[in-house]
Order: structure tokens, then sequence, then C-alpha cells
């Protein structure tokens, strides 16, 4: 199959979705499928892939609140390029204009919808927290529900990326038909890349002896993964605990988040490490992952850092909880520094031995990207064969 994905959160620059799509581009080729992504870019160009793929960058607009993200504000290049590549399925995943252009779009491939984020939980209901419960909310912003069952009519399938995101959309009666849970690139992560050295060094830079406890936050650095929250805690909870917390990552709260560190004895913030090998050997000599947004659709992070054998401290909802084994990790009530606090300390006055050797035996549990991305293709190869036998029928 040739697979077009027009996708506005592709970017050189990106967190998650762009390390999924390069390393599901490189799967699909070894099973005989190929892969093309267009996304917007700064200038017009095309990359090859060793091996299979191409990325096809259309030069556009950025994202006024995100420099690091374009936007697709005319439809025509899209258009031009569907009916030059002829794909038999077509995916996007942005709510805006895109779905519109790509719905409408008359070619002879399915469509389909991949749902990779929740706009409503990343937007409103952080903004407005606080204000009315989470339900209210949710009730006042159910237009948006029904917009984005106004574009699915256009498309042949709705995806999501995962439970979290199926069971949040299905409660507020937005269309999904199936769930294909990410996986990660195993080889890359293991609890055998631990390195006592890289872990001493570490907690050395956050002013920490060798006896500290050292926590990782990983990812980027944006308002919905709620950082601040992350920080406040490790502060209350190295009150009482000799705990350091290195953050690696970049984004629109770089500079909020630097400020906010500034003078802190035991916090450090780092550029992202895009070397995998080392950024693995970072993660493996860690001692726990502690992330701070209830609204990731899946929590690839969180994945990553139990295939690389820590302990999870995470919100009690969204992805991370998700993938979460419940026998080494730690929840707290999401949105709750203070009971974030309490998670650190429950974990780190675990019996270290048990904690370990449950870490290690969640590592073995984390489901790979070439897992999904088999599990995506049989699915997607059966609405393309149903397609040509004419027994597949878009709702509109």
């Amino acid at each position: 199959m040739r697979i077009v994905d027009v996708n506005e959160f592709y970017s050189p620059t990106g967190g998650g979705v762009r390390t999924y799509i390069d390393r599901k581009m490189g799967i699909m080729a070894d099973l005989g499928h190929e892969l093309i992504v267009i996304a917007p870019g700064r200038e017009p160009g095309i990359e090859e892939r060793p091996g299979g793929g191409r990325v096809i960058t259309v030069q556009t607009g950025h994202l006024p609140l995100d420099a690091n993200y374009g936007i697709f504000w005319d439809g025509a290049p899209v258009l031009r390029l569907l009916d030059q590549l002829q794909p038999d399925v077509v995916e996007t995943s942005s709510p805006w204009r895109l779905p519109w252009v790509v719905g409408k779009w008359q070619g002879n491939a399915v469509k389909a919808f991949f749902m990779h984020n929740d706009n409503m939980a990343a937007y409103a209901l952080r903004w407005l927290e606080g204000l009315a419960p989470q339900e209210r909310i949710e009730r006042a912003f159910n237009w948006y529900s029904r917009y984005m069952d106004s574009f699915l009519v256009h498309f042949d399938t709705v995806v999501t990326n995962g439970p979290a995101l199926e069971k949040r959309l299905k409660n507020r009666g937005v269309r999904i038909d199936v769930s294909m849970p990410l996986g990660i690139e195993r080889g890359h992560f293991s609890p055998e890349l631990r390195d006592e050295r890289l872990r001493a060094a570490l907690l050395a830079q956050c002013g920490l002896p060798a006896t500290g406890h050292l926590l990782l936050g990983l990812g980027r650095h944006h308002p919905e993964k709620r950082w601040r929250l992350v920080i406040d805690a490790v502060e209350r909870a190295g009150s009482e605990l000799p705990v350091g917390l290195m953050l690696l990552g970049n984004g629109v709260e770089s500079a909020k988040i630097e400020a906010r560190i500034a003078g802190s004895p035991h916090i450090r913030m780092f550029r992202p490490v895009y070397d995998r090998e080392r950024l693995a050997r970072i993660v493996a000599s860690c001692d726990a992952l502690i992330h701070g947004s209830e609204a990731e659709p899946f929590g690839l992070v969180a994945s990553e850092a139990m295939a690389g054998g820590l302990p999870l401290i995470v919100p009690d909802t969204g992805g991370c909880m998700e993938v979460a084994d419940p026998l080494s990790s730690e929840f707290y009530t999401a949105r709750d520094a203070q009971s974030a606090a309490s998670a650190i300390h429950r974990l780190f006055a675990r019996d270290p031995r048990v904690l370990r050797r449950a870490a290690l035996v969640a590592a073995t549990k984390v489901r790979s990207d070439r897992e999904h991305t088999i599990e995506l293709m049989d699915y997607y190869q059966g609405l393309v064969d149903a397609k040509r036998a004419g027994r597949l029928l878009r709702a509109a």
C-alpha cells in the first residue's frame, strides 16, 4: 500500500509525532508498504528516506503561538500532491482546515482521520480549570465535538492512538471506529544501559550526592505538559528528600520554566537530546520518570521510560496512566502538586530492590512500534480491499 499522511504536526523540531512517523516510515518499508508525509515548512522540498518513504515539504506559514509547527492555509498544493501520488490510504490528523481539504478530495483512497491529541483537554479544560467543574466546561464546549463530527463524516475511518483518547472522545459522543495503541522503538531503550557513573554525574549537576534520587522530566515545554506543577511537586518533596529533577526538552514555555527554576538548588533544565542512543543511556540512568499532563493522549515518553527500566510518577488519568504498570508506578491526583509530591515520597519509600524488579518486568511488556504498525497496516489493508470490492460505504 501507498499511504500519504498529510500532517501539520510533523516538524523537524517536533516531539512525539515526528518520532512516531519517522520510525513508522522505516517499519512500513520493511513490511513492503510506502509512507509519504506531506508536511508544512518554511521552504519547499523533498527528502527521500533510506529504505523507502519520503517527506514532501510545502512552504506555508507557521502557527502564531508555536513557530515549531506550520499550517496549511491554502489547500490547493495538498490537493495537487494527492492527485499526483494517488495513495491507497490518505491519513490526516489536524482538526482545523485540513480535514475539510482531505475529506472532500475526490480521489479513490481510503480516507482515515487519526486522532493524536485532545484539544479540549489541552486548552479549554486547562484554561478554565478552577472556574467550574470539568463536566460543566465539557458541556459548554460540546460545540467543538459537534464540529469534529461535521468533518468526520467525510472519512472512511476514525482512529485513535490508544484507550485514553478513545474513552475521552467517545464519552463526548465523538465518532471513533478503532483504537490502535502506539508503541515505541524498544531496541533503543533498555534497563541494561543504566550507567551508575552517568547517574552520579547527573545528580552532581543537580547538586546532590550519588545517594540522592534522580527524577527525569522529558518532553516539550508546553503549558499542557504542566511542568510548573512538576517543579512545584519536586520542590515540596525535596524539603524532606534528597531529590533532583532534570528537565530535557524545549518549547514555547522554556523561558518561563527557566525563570521558574532560577536559583533552585536541585532542578536543572537541559536542551533536548536527539541522539537516541545517548538519550536511552540517560533515561536508563535516572531513578524515575515524572510527568504532569493528564491531557496526554497516549504517553510515548512514559512507554520509553518503562522500556528503559524506570518506575513512573504520573497523573491518575490520561495516556501515561493507561500505559503505566501499577506495580512499578505511583499515581497522583491530576492537576494537584501536593498529591504529586506525596507520590514522589511513596515511590522512594518503597524497597528499592522490589521496585527495581517490578520495573524490569514492566520493561519487557512495553508494546513495540512494529507491533503497532503491523496491526494498523492490517486494518488499513482490510479497508482498502473492502473499498475496491465496493463494500466500504462512507457515512456521507
